[in-house]
């Protein structure tokens, strides 16, 4: 093969002999070798790009994890200030409750000390309470809520003081209802000399009688009138045998002319209990008890504290 070559500027040319062999050569090269050259190089090229897409992937997934992490560090702290909000809701709770048995107990009680009717105060079951359904509910609303339990608190707070206070109260009354003298302190008998000035039976001057003669059967039962301590028991003159009481709320009640004597000194008696036994000792006329009552220590009409019973005699 022949190839001519012609130069433009110069009007010359140039003759190249081509043998068949290198033709055949140069066409394997261009058969061959560039698309071989070509397959590598696009080959190159697509790694690369699959290199670059894939340092972009791995940044996506890198910042999506960074982004799931910090998730999951958020919801661990929510879980975390809900635990420790619903552990104080818990503790409130519980105190609540606490305070509510502490209640109901002492509503009872105070029912019990009141006399009241048990089945109209009942404390242990839950209070009456009714009304139509609502048509449409209320949602519940966390601060609402909130601001509930509070008021609630501050109300049971408040409760239990006036309830404890109220308690201490029915106890001051109740005690001093035990050791005000009250009553009747024989079995039977009547009023035979009032309180005051008086005949005296065996001068027959008038002379200050600082209680009250009850007549009744002789060696019946006399009884304390209020909760004491005895503070004397023994004869004394113009008394005979002579118990006395010291109650407290500074009453204290004396028992004369007893023909016997059932406490001694330092004895703890409760209203009605028996502490003598009617007799005649002493500066007496007959079978009575000489019954006086001393509020600070000056004598006052006892008939103020005596609730008259019939006037029979009871068997001992």
């Amino acid at each position: 093969m022949n190839i001519i070559l012609v130069s433009g500027s110069s009007r010359s040319s140039r003759h190249v002999s081509l043998h068949h062999h290198h033709v055949l050569i140069w066409i394997g090269v261009g058969l061959v070798i560039l698309p071989l050259f070509f397959g590598i190089l696009t080959f190159k090229i697509q790694g690369l790009l699959q290199r670059h897409a894939g340092l972009a992937d791995a940044e996506l997934l890198a910042r999506q994890q960074a982004e799931l992490r910090q998730l999951r560090t958020e919801l661990t702290q929510a879980r975390s200030r809900a635990e420790t909000h619903l552990n104080a809701l818990a503790q409130r709770l519980g105190r609540m409750q606490a305070q509510v048995l502490r209640l109901n107990a002492l509503g009872a009680r105070l029912t019990r000390m009141a006399q009241l009717d048990t089945k109209e105060f009942d404390f242990a079951g839950p209070p009456a309470m009714g009304g139509p359904e609502r048509a449409t509910p209320v949602a519940p609303d966390s601060a609402d809520f909130l601001k509930a339990l509070d008021t609630l608190s501050v109300a049971l707070d408040h409760k239990a003081e006036h309830l404890d206070a109220l308690e201490s109260l029915l106890m001051d009354r109740q005690l001093t209802a035990a050791v005000t003298p009250s009553g009747w302190p024989t079995h039977g008998g009547w009023v035979s000399s009032p309180f005051g000035l008086r005949a005296d039976p065996f001068t027959g001057r008038r002379a200050m009688h600082e209680g009250v003669d009850i007549a009744a059967r002789l060696g019946s039962a006399v009884t304390a009138m209020g909760d004491g301590v005895v503070s004397y028991a023994g004869l004394k003159a113009g008394y005979g045998r002579l118990v006395a009481v010291t109650h407290g709320q500074g009453y204290t009640t004396r028992y004369a002319h007893t023909a016997e004597i059932l406490v001694k000194v330092g004895d703890r008696v409760t209203k009605g209990q028996p502490i003598a036994r009617v007799g005649s000792s002493g500066r007496s006329t007959g079978p009575h008890l000489h019954f006086e009552v001393l509020r600070n220590g000056r004598a006052v009409d006892p008939r103020g504290y005596l609730v008259e019973r019939p006037r029979r005699y009871a068997r001992r």
